[in-house]
């Protein structure tokens, strides 16, 4: 028996490669599903089954592309209804992979189809789950997701997640390996842990939604508690993976047009697209094509995207390196974003070259701000999480959260410069880029982040938990 976990880090997403006696089941593939294929082949393996533990609301699944190339059966848990042909598995049921077998565990409450799967050995002994959102390490699936399809509340939901864990994940042995669906990082959970592999007992011991002891009510009101608005674009996603998708290499060949700046300029003016440069936040500062939006290949890339762009039928052109257009087509169609119009030839300095206007970014080094906060009342941005922002933030900086950066335009100020900055340079750079396409450009990116202004003098603000005396 061979279990391969393969985690993509810009998701927080773990695919699973389950093979036994040259029989293999794929557990959530990604969208470019060549990788499953070529691992299969080269091992002298059959994908036999796919097997999705719930519809995706973070990342469009490879499964109809996979079972489409390999006559392999896609099989969701009870209650799930796509568009397409699956085996709709009963609670228990048993699939048969080589020596092995994949017990089929109704788990919803993160969805209401949502199906952990257990993998029973040689033996028949409980060996692994793959959990998918109902489970993670450190923490369990929101509950709030699937309100409008399964015409609950989110408590009803979290009520239900409650007896689905306590009766379902709970019981097994404590030896069971725990693979999830996603880790630290992803919007599908509040407390993950950056593990990507645990036990049972181990969850027992450190899962905060795990307690024995914890009563219902207790459990809905954790479950429940400081949940942030989830991304415009998850419940498109869930759509795309409930009802089928565009082939990926019907996007890559789209999305691959080579455009001169002239050509590049007149479909940015004439479709309305939105100019996505993928370089580095240090490139974009030193020079970009006017109203282009930064979002580096080098941070949470594709969750930024789906958090900032609402809707995923917008026109997208791409500034990036050409070595590189490949690997953002495919990072943005793991989201849904698959109207992408074409890149810039040659990149930027093909547009610098061609004489058009080009824009800027002023950086300041954490050392300079320190000298200029000394010196001058200075309006200060935070652009980072809530939750970041008050557990430590520079004293008088007013928290304006990159995610909801356009309800803020107003606090900026129109005639003085305005001090930005996140954790460390990425969020900071999305934000005035976003700030720069809306006109306002007296915008100032202070280099490095908090952690280079911790470095300094500046007085910060620490969090001090209220006294239970």
């Amino acid at each position: 028996m061979k279990i391969e976990q393969i985690y993509t880090g810009c998701l927080a997403q773990g695919a699973y490669y389950v093979e036994s006696n040259g029989e293999v089941a794929i557990i959530d593939p990604l969208r470019e599903v060549q990788p499953y294929i070529d691992l299969a082949n080269n091992r002298n393996a059959k994908i036999k089954y796919i097997l999705e533990t719930h519809f995706h609301a973070d990342f469009v699944s490879g499964h109809v592309t996979l079972s489409e190339e390999t006559g392999a059966p896609i099989i969701y848990g009870p209650n799930a209804a796509p568009d397409f042909d699956a085996i709709i598995a009963k609670d228990e049921q048993i699939f048969k992979l080589g020596n092995v077998s994949i017990k089929v565990l109704h788990t919803p409450g993160h969805t209401m189809e949502s199906t952990t799967y257990l993998l029973l050995d040689e033996e028949g002994k409980e060996h692994a789950i793959f959990s998918g959102d109902t489970l993670f390490l450190g923490d369990v699936g929101r509950p709030d997701l699937a309100q409008k399809a399964a015409s609950m509340t989110q408590e009803e939901l979290a009520s239900t997640l409650f007896d689905s864990l306590r009766n379902k994940i709970m019981t097994l042995p404590d030896a069971t390996i725990v693979y999830p669906g996603h880790g630290a990082g992803s919007a599908c959970g509040k407390n993950m842990s950056k593990e990507t592999v645990g036990s049972i007992g181990e969850q027992k011991e450190s899962n905060y939604a795990l307690r024995a002891d914890m009563t219902r009510e207790e459990f809905i009101k954790e479950v429940t508690d400081g949940l942030m608005a989830p991304p415009a674009y998850f419940p498109m996603n869930v759509m795309l993976n409930k009802k089928g998708y565009k082939a990926i290499d019907k996007v890559l060949e789209q999305g691959s047009t080579a455009l001169s700046p002239e050509a590049f300029e007149t479909a940015a003016n004439e479709t309305g697209a939105v100019m996505l440069d993928v370089r580095n936040q240090a490139e974009f500062a030193n020079g970009h094509v006017p109203n282009s939006i930064f979002i580096g290949l080098d941070g949470g890339f594709a969750p930024w995207v789906g958090a900032l762009i609402a809707d995923i039928n917008q026109p997208i052109l791409l500034i990036t390196e050409e070595e590189l257009v490949e690997e953002t087509i495919t990072r943005l169609s793991r989201v849904g974003f698959d109207n992408i119009l074409g890149y810039l030839k040659g990149g930027f300095s093909t547009w610098a070259a061609s004489g058009k206007e080009i824009d800027t970014v002023e950086n300041l080094s954490a050392k300079s701000f320190e000298t200029a906060v000394k010196e001058n009342t200075l309006s200060i941005f935070d652009v980072r999480k809530e939750n970041e922002y008050k557990s430590e933030h520079v004293i008088d900086a007013e928290n304006t959260p990159l995610d909801n950066i356009n309800d803020f335009l107003s606090t900026f100020k129109p005639n003085e410069k305005n001090f930005i900055h996140c954790a460390g340079g990425y969020r900071s750079m999305i934000a005035i880029s976003i700030l720069k396409s809306r006109g306002i450009h007296n915008l100032v990116n202070i280099e490095g982040g908090f952690a280079a202004i911790k470095e300094t003098e500046i007085p910060v603000s620490n969090f001090v938990c209220p006294s239970t005396l």
